[in-house]
């Protein structure tokens, strides 16, 4: 168990004090979100000045001050993006979202903190996991369309999952697959049953309809992530012909419906320039996208293809895209995250629990949805023992795993690293495809990692770069 009888007190206590901190906080957002809604602009620094005083102290005071300082400028990208999410979002979902993600952040943050001191390990800030393993698409480059198709966890097995993350102080859970959506009915219950927590879902959108879409709405602490590879010509070429028409028309009914959404991008040798151009961007915050994740191929599994890792000239390019992109006075009002890229506003890998981990739909318990080697089961272990077992231990005490973190992964740019974690804790291969060496996998990243890591160093040398290290959900200690 993760508590004794103290601790599973002092969780019933806390939960009680949440559940008054969310009535008066729900009570308070109610007419502030109705004045801001009615002109968003002007009215927008009222409600940034209140949510920054209720996580004073959880994050650097100078963030705040920024936030609170581009609040006061209409011009500013980001205000333009918070007045379209007031405008074209359902209020009451954004207030149950701000009660789940905000609160969560504020409460789950403190707890993440303390337990990470008292376990001597890291405890994550956010959880992926695998409903399912069945898919209705096959798409190039990803794994899980190599996967049998009869792996699940139960609802109990997710119930389990965020019960066990809230009490460690996990907040924020995301779900991949398969096509999560396949459990949709599951999902719901998940999320109704968890209103302190916030669910993202990653889905190829061909499942999500007019009855999910009021369902979401109304429960407000789920939001989808749609994937997405690009206009028609590059999205079809991954995921098959007649794909893109279908994640547009899911698009046109998540706005259409007042959804909160974005997109999942994986970004390839061969569409980058289609995924990073202008109006593809313009075309999906036209559509009403809020967020855009992008992560960069990443050569798993025994059909992967080497040629589709970005090379270093096109990572070059994708380094200085992000930073204008999300420029306040030149960018676009989208939030943009690159997991490979924004490795030094992280201090670096946030795998191996250290941010975050990864659950399979066979129940087993990965350092990242990209590294499918585990030597623990949530059949057989509880989260809190995983996280103490000897492969995430490693994680634990070898991160940050580069100084440069624009070398961040200890698979892609350093191979030789997950080599040994891999040999040294004797963890199993996890793909549910075909089991795959760690030798075979990490000898696919070589040539990438030697030809990135000077290209990486002048980057490192050249510009400046943040300083986290503690700053976002990690302590530092060991």
């Amino acid at each position: 168990m993760i508590m004794g009888a103290n601790g599973v007190l002092g969780a019933k206590t806390m939960k009680i004090k949440e559940a008054i901190q969310r009535t008066a906080a729900s009570a308070a957002l109610r007419p502030l979100l109705r004045y801001v809604t009615s002109d968003p602009i002007p009215k927008l620094g009222k409600l940034v000045n209140t949510a920054t005083k209720l996580v004073k102290g959880t994050f650097p005071a100078k963030t705040l001050e920024n936030i609170r300082t581009g609040a006061k400028d209409p011009e500013n990208v980001w205000v333009r993006w918070a007045a379209g999410l007031l405008r074209e979002v359902d209020r009451d979902a954004l207030r149950r979202l701000a009660l789940s993600l905000g609160l969560g952040i504020l409460n789950g943050t403190k707890l993440v903190r303390k337990n990470r001191e008292k376990y001597k390990c890291n405890i994550p800030f956010q959880i992926l996991f695998d409903p399912t393993s069945a898919c209705n698409l096959h798409c190039k480059g990803c794994w899980a369309g190599e996967y049998q198709k009869h792996e699940n966890l139960t609802y109990g097995e997710m119930d389990s999952i965020v019960r066990q993350g809230a009490a460690m102080g996990t907040r924020v859970y995301m779900l991949t697959g398969g096509e999560p959506l396949v459990r949709k009915k599951d999902i719901l219950r998940l999320a109704a049953a968890h209103k302190e927590s916030a669910f993202l879902i990653y889905t190829n959108a061909t499942l999500i309809d007019r009855e999910l879409c009021a369902q979401t709405r109304k429960l407000g602490n789920v939001v989808f992530a749609v994937s997405l590879e690009g206009w028609e010509e590059s999205n079809d070429a991954r995921r098959g012909d007649g794909a893109f028409v279908r994640s547009m028309a899911a698009i046109d009914l998540l706005r259409e419906e007042r959804c909160l959404f974005g997109i999942s991008v994986c970004y390839t040798s061969e569409n980058l320039s289609a995924v990073t151009s202008d109006s593809f961007l313009d075309m999906v915050i036209g559509k009403g996208a809020r967020f855009a994740f992008y992560f960069n191929y990443m050569p798993v599994g025994q059909s992967a293809v080497v040629d589709l890792i970005p090379t270093p000239e096109q990572r070059q390019e994708m380094y200085h895209w992000l930073r204008r992109i999300r420029s306040s006075k030149t960018g676009k009002p989208l939030f943009v995250m690159d997991f490979q890229n924004d490795g030094e506003y992280v201090g670096g890998c946030i795998g191996g629990g250290r941010n975050y981990f990864h659950i399979n739909s066979a129940g087993d318990i990965e350092p990242c949805v990209f590294i499918h080697y585990s030597d623990s089961n949530i059949r057989q272990h509880t989260l809190l023992e995983a996280l103490q077992r000897p492969l995430f231990q490693a994680y634990y005490k070898g991160q940050p795993f580069n100084d440069n973190h624009l070398r961040p992964c200890p698979m892609l740019e350093n191979p030789e690293l997950l080599r040994g974690l891999v040999h040294r804790t004797e963890a199993k291969s996890t793909d549910l495809a075909a089991p795959e060496d760690v030798d075979a996998l990490c000898a696919k990243c070589e040539r990438y990692a030697k030809a990135w890591a000077p290209v990486a160093e002048r980057i490192w040398e050249d510009n400046p770069h943040p300083k986290p290290k503690t700053q976002y959900y990690r302590d530092g200690g060991k």
